[in-house]
């Protein structure tokens, strides 16, 4: 398929970030309606961890910058800053492709320094959001880590995975690899279908994410889910995470983790004003909840913690938790860390 590209003025001082970025040039294709594509070299792209984050691994790769899968709840959305580009709009619609990053990636992973450290995929952007399919940074990213003897996690809401499995399951062969699959929305309920639609509107949907996950696991791996953010006040409630629960166990998950949603600078009132909007009568409990900062105060977290925990157990969902790779937000709030071991 041979795509319509429109080239548009992106190098003439008004995207100083973009210019420090390595720009090459900017487009715009009509099956991307609204979304600018600004394609850089990168000069780095693997990205270490800082030690005090207590993660699951040390090092990153992220071949995008913003995302349109448009998530209001989007840790990552602050990041857009670094660019001059604003954490609402921009990041759903000015997304930064790092077209070399297969190419620098190898000749990094040859330094002699390199220990073989696992490498999380999708701790920033989405490495499967829909534009993977225009620019296929992914299969040269996973052949690189594979010929490094470098193991790998991915974690994704993308279903463009599933081009990739094939390729995947033979670097399993040769180094580790876990994927992960982020959903925290059932598809069986109409009202969690219709807030998905809502919050992640550029998200394949919660049963498109069910058949990948099935996908996964019948090719051989053992899928993790991320059922994060679970959203206070909307997404919360027992009838709902029970169903949620039921369709992962059924779809061949092998284990959840499990947090709530977190509201990092610009985040906050990128999400509060949709809130305000759609949910008036929620302002003043999420303003209360959220009144700290961030995070939502440890008596929520408590409560949360105490409602999902049967419901895990009773899915056979808690997993092998604590030996898995999978990624996780890269942020190191003690918070965070603590919600991580939850399931």
């Amino acid at each position: 398929m041979r795509w319509s590209e429109q080239m548009i003025e992106a190098s003439d001082g008004a995207l100083p970030g973009l210019d420090r970025a390595g720009l090459v040039r900017s487009v715009q294709t009509p099956e991307f309606e609204g979304v600018t594509f600004h394609e850089v070299v990168c000069k780095s792209i693997l990205n270490k961890v800082p030690e005090k984050s207590a993660l699951p691994f040390r090092f990153t790769v992220n071949t995008f910058r913003g995302c349109t899968h448009a998530c209001r709840y989007c840790f990552a959305r602050p990041t857009h800053e670094y660019l001059d580009l604003d954490a609402g709009e921009d990041f759903d619609s000015q997304v930064v492709v790092k077209l070399n990053a297969a190419a620098v990636l190898r000749k990094e992973l040859r330094r002699r320094s390199w220990q073989r450290d696992v490498v999380a995929l999708g701790t920033n952007t989405d490495p499967y959001q829909r534009a993977e399919g225009r620019y296929r940074l992914m299969p040269g990213v996973i052949g690189a880590l594979t010929q490094a003897y470098t193991p790998m996690s991915i974690l994704t809401k993308g279903t463009l995975l599933h081009r990739d499995l094939p390729l995947l399951r033979q670097a399993a062969s040769q180094v580790r690899v876990d994927i992960s699959v982020s959903l925290a929305f059932a598809a069986a309920d109409e009202g969690s279908r219709e807030l998905q639609k809502q919050i992640e509107p550029g998200a394949p949907s919660a049963a498109a994410r069910l058949q990948l996950i099935r996908a996964i696991a019948d090719a051989g791996f053992s899928p993790h889910v991320m059922v994060a953010p679970v959203i206070p006040f909307l997404t919360d409630g027992v009838p709902v995470l029970d169903s949620l629960f039921g369709e992962l166990a059924d779809a061949g998950a092998a284990g959840v983790t499990a947090f709530p949603m977190h509201l990092r600078g610009a985040t906050k009132d990128w999400f509060l004003s949709w809130v305000a909007q759609e949910h008036p009568a929620l302002i003043k409990r999420y303003r209360s909840l959220y009144r700290r900062g961030a995070y939502v105060n440890p008596e929520y977290s408590r409560w949360l913690r105490e409602r999902m925990e049967p419901l895990v157990t009773k899915h056979g969902l808690a997993g092998a938790k604590r030996d898995r790779q999978a990624p996780v937000p890269a942020v190191a709030e003690p918070e965070l860390a603590r919600a991580l071991t939850l399931f």
